[in-house]
């Protein structure tokens, strides 16, 4: 049989557990290259808390220039208590997401057979739901400052940055997806027009333009503080939901818990045309380090996202329908130490169900 061309993916396993999870995933793509007949070029780049303790540095401009020549990056976890926290999230993770233009934060909200959900009376049947994050502007500029710091008089000054652009194409992308994604075909916008007349009618405005081109998809608009009550009592009313950087970055983290939490939860930082980045949501947990207890399967599921990224669908689905397996005959519960199995187990569970 030919054989496919290779994908180029970079690789970093950063701080903390990531290492280890990132082990795992590995595990799984490469099972998957002999069952599916592609190949995986693998670079690995020392980024992270490590090499910032040692160096001073958190992203060279020569390793950013690599990065932009690969077709993916596996990121494991980024975050060390030993760093005052931002320097290596603003540094690596969002000097990334600019740097490559990845302006989408991709994240499925879905429970899994077996999955415990801190919702009375739901199950796997309400909540399959996908939350689109614009993922380059907002309040993640950077853009403001301070007057008189250090003073009874300080004066903090955060600017929220939206352009029409930035605006516009994720709400494309997030029409898009809810066309290829053919379930109930319905996107919701979560703004907050009450209060923020300029960004949110910005959102608002460019989302009923955008929706005149796609008369197949349903459109719903829902304040971001009622969406919160709404996930959590009717998560089932959801398809697609889109929304700017800061609401995107806080529901989704509350979509995370719904479908049994973090460490289950992967995401992807997406440039529909260049480089896109893909990682489990739970952190580098540092307390768990080397202790081959922490859950893989968030990991394995950022796999399972990149590979449909790439456009290897049948390797995807054949990670979901592994983990699917694993979750319901196997795996007791997605905390760290009490899921029955050392972390290298699950690893080989999903394996073995591919």
């Amino acid at each position: 049989m030919e054989r496919k061309m290779a994908y180029k993916i970079a690789v970093i396993p950063g701080d903390g557990t990531g290492p280890e999870v990132v082990n795992e995933g590995l595990k799984v793509l490469r099972a998957l290259s002999e069952k599916e007949n592609f190949k995986l070029d693998l670079s690995f780049y020392k980024l992270g808390a490590d090499h910032y303790l040692k160096t001073g540095e958190t992203l060279a401009d020569s390793v950013l220039e690599e990065l932009k020549k690969v077709q993916a990056i596996f990121l494991g976890a980024i975050g060390h208590p030993d760093v005052k926290s931002g320097i290596l999230e603003q540094g690596i993770i969002l000097r990334l997401r600019f740097a490559l233009d990845q302006y989408i934060n991709l994240r499925p909200v879905k429970l899994y057979p077996g999955v415990n959900t801190p919702l009375k009376d739901k199950g796997p049947e309400h909540i399959d739901f996908v939350i689109i994050r614009e993922n380059t502007e907002g309040l993640y500029t950077g853009a403001g400052g301070f007057l008189k710091k250090g003073t009874p008089d300080e004066v903090a000054i955060q600017e929220s940055i939206n352009t029409r652009k930035g605006v516009e194409r994720c709400l494309r992308y997030a029409f898009e997806f809810c066309l290829r994604r053919n379930k109930e075909r319905k996107l919701t916008l979560a703004a907050k027009t009450n209060v923020l007349n300029y960004a949110s009618d910005l959102w608002a405005r460019t989302f009923q333009d955008v929706a005149k081109d796609y008369p197949q998809v349903k459109t719903e608009y829902a304040h971001v503080d009622a969406l919160c009550m709404w996930m959590v009592k009717n998560p089932e009313w959801f398809d697609v939901v889109v929304t700017d950087n800061l609401f995107g970055d806080i529901i989704t983290d509350l979509g995370a818990m719904i479908q049994g939490g973090l460490g289950i939860a992967a995401g992807g930082n997406i440039n529909p045309n260049g480089v896109s980045m893909f990682e489990p949501m739970g952190g580098s947990a540092p307390k768990y380090t080397g202790k081959n207890t922490i859950n893989p399967l968030a990991a394995i599921a950022a796999c399972q996202m990149m590979l449909a990224h790439l456009g290897e669908k049948r390797a995807a689905q054949r990670i979901e329908n592994a983990m699917v397996q694993v979750l319901g005959k196997h795996v007791k519960s997605l905390a760290a130490g009490e899921m029955g199995y050392t972390t290298q187990e699950v690893g080989d569970l999903v394996v073995k169900y591919l």
